[in-house]
């Protein structure tokens, strides 16, 4: 806990700083907004799945929400949806500071509240733009807090390491992911899980982007021990960008998805995701 909490306060010094001093030498403004553009030297341009991990790194704001049924028949709605604030501290590593959502069950046993708060840190492997073929390989570890109020959350912290992978061809790209959720305590109780998530996205025209994930889930101990969870998720993002924009300029991403399971066990189902990114 106290190596991480060290990791934050030094990955935000160096993200207010600029690192360097002909980098701090810049107004604060300029650096905020040139993160985004100097990464595309480095990466894909492809976008980030609605559902798994990006394999690239991009600052951005996202807003986003759920609303699923669950296997009762009710349904549950995910203010937040895990999705808070992406900031570059330098060129290979991102930080995710993720606040607790607010959980809607619309249900009389189960309690409104909010849930978990997340903090997640992304290191570029290795990576090519275009030029230099199209492909990116990172690593990511998240550290899940069991903040939730009346049992919208975990039952103990959690640590997830991933490593999310992706090639581009063109207009088309397939993005894969595969990581593991390892809670800290109460094994029995929760037990723990393997996540495999591939994605397969075009761009049509200059805006519009297309993609069909596959979520998959593999459990392990706990009261669903040696099940497989599987969901087809079809997304779409559109990108709100003017030509006279400069490349340091904001851009909007509004996106939505589906999540239907497709396996014969499933806890929710028929999960809509409406999605704004704002990327600066």
């Amino acid at each position: 806990m106290r190596i991480l909490r060290q990791f934050i306060f030094v990955g935000l010094a160096a993200y207010f700083s600029g690192g360097c001093a002909a980098w701090a030498q810049r107004s604060f403004t300029e650096r905020l907004w040139s993160r985004n553009e100097r990464m595309t030297a480095l990466q894909p341009t492809w976008m980030a799945p609605l559902i798994q991990t990006d394999a690239r790194l991009a600052q951005a704001v996202r807003f986003s929400f759920s609303n699923s049924t669950t296997s009762s028949g009710s349904r549950t709605t995910n203010y937040g949806n895990y999705h808070t604030l992406g900031l570059l501290l330098g060129d290979r590593v991102q930080l995710n500071l993720i606040a607790p959502p607010y959980v809607q069950n619309n249900s009389a046993t189960a309690k409104d509240g909010f849930g978990d708060t997340q903090v997640e840190g992304k290191y570029r492997i290795v990576s090519g733009n275009a030029a230099h073929g199209n492909y990116e390989l990172t690593g990511k570890l998240t550290w899940n807090a069991a903040t939730g109020s009346h049992k919208n959350g975990v039952a103990t912290d959690y640590w997830s390491p991933l490593l999310a992978a992706g090639r581009e061809w063109g207009r088309f790209n397939v993005q894969a992911t595969l990581g593991g959720t390892l809670p800290t305590g109460k094994i029995a109780q929760q037990g723990r899980a393997i996540d495999w998530n591939t994605t397969a996205q075009v761009l049509l025209g200059t805006k519009l982007w297309l993609d069909v994930e596959d979520n998959a889930i593999f459990n392990f101990g706990g009261p669903q021990d040696g099940t497989v969870e599987n969901f087809v998720t079809p997304a779409g993002f559109y990108v709100v960008r003017r030509k006279g924009w400069k490349p340091t300029h904001a851009i909007f991403v509004p996106g939505v998805g589906m999540q239907i399971a497709t396996s014969r066990f499933h806890t929710y189902n028929h999960n809509l995701i409406p999605e704004l990114r704002i990327l600066f």
